[in-house]
């Protein structure tokens, strides 16, 4: 028997939670920022050996034999471009402390056993996020080429570096928030927003809806980046059912033994 209870903290307020946010976005603008430098410093062997081969594979494989180079038609594209791709690796190198910050704000939903998968959403989120810049990339290659012959054999593909190491980065950008769609319909599982009987009911808009937000979010436009990127956004979406299914079988398990 108890004959003291320890202290309970006061429920928080919407200003806490609006605090709680602020410090977490600052936090994750800093990291950002810092990350960023990597990218600054390092941006000529990233264009050198990341960036610019696809490209002169396309200009090889399509017999353009000129120089494979960027080219600049404003005084200040090269600086912005430059300035772009290092928030863009910023933001890649950055991604841990931004999913843990963003696990660290919506904690308070959860129970404390829940709470538990802190390092699994971490760890999984960047795994993902990794996975679809590697696929963003990989299909880059063709995608280009299948917009450069789109324009016909007149056409001389010369682009500026503004254009192309946006569309690049931007895809691998994108790609890498598409595939953290699993990780957001499982936390909307574990915060019983929904069930997985209510994803498996709703399946058929899913595939409608997962290819409407992938032709959306693709800036290309083109068939192949947007295969690439809807395909696997299905099978994650029945991946995440299946996972909802065991964590659901596990707190009623846990439920159960409480209430025996």
């Amino acid at each position: 028997m108890r004959f003291w209870k320890r202290p309970t903290s006061p429920p928080a307020t919407f200003w806490d939670h609006v605090a709680e946010l602020r410090m977490r976005l600052i936090g994750s603008m800093v990291a950002v920022a810092l990350a960023s430098l990597v990218g600054l410093i390092c941006y000529n062997w990233l264009l050198e050996n990341i960036f610019l081969p696809p490209y002169c594979r396309v200009l090889e494989g399509q017999g353009i034999d000129r120089v494979c180079t960027l080219v600049i038609t404003e005084p200040l594209d090269g600086f912005k471009t430059r300035i772009r791709v290092s928030v863009y690796v910023g933001i890649l190198i950055a991604m841990p402390i931004l999913l843990w910050n963003l696990w660290r704000f919506i904690t308070p939903a959860l129970d404390r056993r829940e709470k538990r998968y802190a390092v699994p959403f971490v760890l999984s989120g960047v795994l993902l996020f990794v996975c679809g810049a590697v696929v963003a990339y990989a299909t880059f290659e063709r995608a280009l080429e299948f917009l450069i012959s789109f324009g016909g054999d007149t056409v001389d593909p010369l682009f500026s570096p503004g254009a192309y190491l946006g569309l690049m980065t931007y895809m691998m950008i994108a790609f890498g928030v598409g595939f953290e769609f699993p990780i957001v319909l499982v936390f909307l599982q574990l915060a019983r927003v929904v069930t997985p009987r209510q994803l498996s009911s709703s399946r058929r808009y899913a595939i409608v809806g997962i290819v409407v937000v992938a032709a959306v979010i693709t800036p290309s436009g083109d068939p192949v980046s947007l295969a690439a990127l809807s395909i696997p956004m299905y099978l994650f979406f029945e991946l995440s059912i299946l996972v909802g299914l065991l964590l659901e079988r596990s707190r009623r398990r846990r439920e159960g033994i409480v209430n025996t």
